[in-house]
């Protein structure tokens, strides 16, 4: 089992707690991403939102790829899965920005590939947004060049969405035979395209049993296209405690949400702007990405035997949210990632 957590380049994951004491600035990530590699984490998500959907759009929120690029140059070991949505950046320059990035880590670069969802985003800064399944067929044609663009020079292509012509891109990644590819989706566009074209699927936190069975369908649809097996992680909100009345007490405190926080209207747009199999409570979204649903809540044995229960259905990588985060990864890595290591 691999241990990702995701970078709060929006200074918390809690819709209720104004100051989650995880400032959104560089010094904070800087220090969490180096003393992460101490505690024996493996791999840090940054996100890519332009606003903050969980603070509110008026608060601050880190920009994905200068914050990549930076900690790319700080850390040694960690690897890199930075949120890239295709509406937001050309295929080819951001096929170069990443290229150039995975040498500055020594090869630690991976790509989460996301579909836009928040319209107002667009919006204010100006990207055309699509519906939802025409945003896949896009993505598909993006992630066609990028990859082409890694492994070969003098490629041209024409699409509905892009065109290139006889373009050169060096150098090329130290990555190969390319940077990883991550994906998530829940609809039939999103899955086809996932099993096709990317390498891992990233899934919203949910029980072992259900887990399990979205990596049954992707896994079958990878064999039909002959394509190798692919790697799975799941969202997860850790909560690890020593007694289950403290366990209790904390899940209070964090799913205490509110109609009037700041990110509520932000909520809405993305269940609007999203196709779930499953309906999402307030609950749920109080710590974003259904992370609650996973279960690693409890003591150090419980958590260790939800652990043993999504690897047994095959889970590769958990993708953590925690608050505070550097209190709470370093209790995390001495109660579960040390004692399983």
């Amino acid at each position: 089992m691999r241990y990702g957590y995701w970078m709060p380049v929006f200074g918390g994951w809690l819709r209720n707690v104004e100051d989650e004491n995880m400032r959104a600035d560089w010094d904070y990530v800087k220090n969490l991403a180096q003393r992460s590699e101490d505690l024996g984490y493996d791999l840090s998500l940054i996100a890519e939102l332009n606003l903050n959907d969980i603070k509110g759009e008026e608060a601050p929120s880190l920009d994905a790829w200068s914050t990549a690029a930076a900690l790319a140059a700080v850390t040694k070991k960690i690897e890199l899965m930075v949120a890239v949505r295709p509406t937001f950046h050309s295929p080819a320059l951001l096929a170069k920005q990443a290229a150039n990035i995975d040498h500055i880590s020594g090869g630690r670069l991976s790509l989460n590939v996301v579909s836009s969802w928040w319209q107002d985003e667009a919006k204010k800064y100006g990207v055309h947004f699509e519906q939802h399944d025409d945003r896949y067929a896009r993505t598909a044609e993006w992630l066609h060049v990028v990859d082409n663009l890694w492994k070969q020079d003098h490629f041209s292509f024409e699409g509905k969405f892009y065109k290139v012509t006889d373009s050169i891109l060096q150098p090329k990644p130290v990555s190969r035979p390319r940077p990883f590819i991550y994906a998530g989706g829940e609809s039939e566009a999103a899955k086809n395209m996932i099993a096709a074209q990317c390498d891992g699927y990233v899934m919203h936190g949910d029980e072992p049993e259900a887990i399990g069975r979205r990596i049954q369908d992707l896994s079958q649809r990878r064999e039909k296209l002959g394509l190798p097996p692919m790697k799975f992680g799941v969202a997860a909100y850790s909560i690890v405690r020593n007694t289950d009345a403290e366990v209790k007490k904390e899940l209070e405190r964090i799913t205490n949400v509110q109609g009037s926080a700041a990110g509520y209207k932000n909520y809405q747009q993305w269940l609007a702007g999203t196709q779930l199999e499953n309906q999402v409570s307030l609950q749920d979204y109080s710590v974003s990405n259904r992370g609650l649903r996973s279960g690693l809540t409890g003591t150090p044995d419980q958590v260790a035997e939800r652990i043993a229960a999504f690897e047994a259905v095959g889970v590769d990588l958990f993708l953590l949210q925690c608050s505070p985060q550097l209190e709470e990864m370093e209790r995390f890595s001495e109660a579960v990632i040390q004692v399983l290591a």
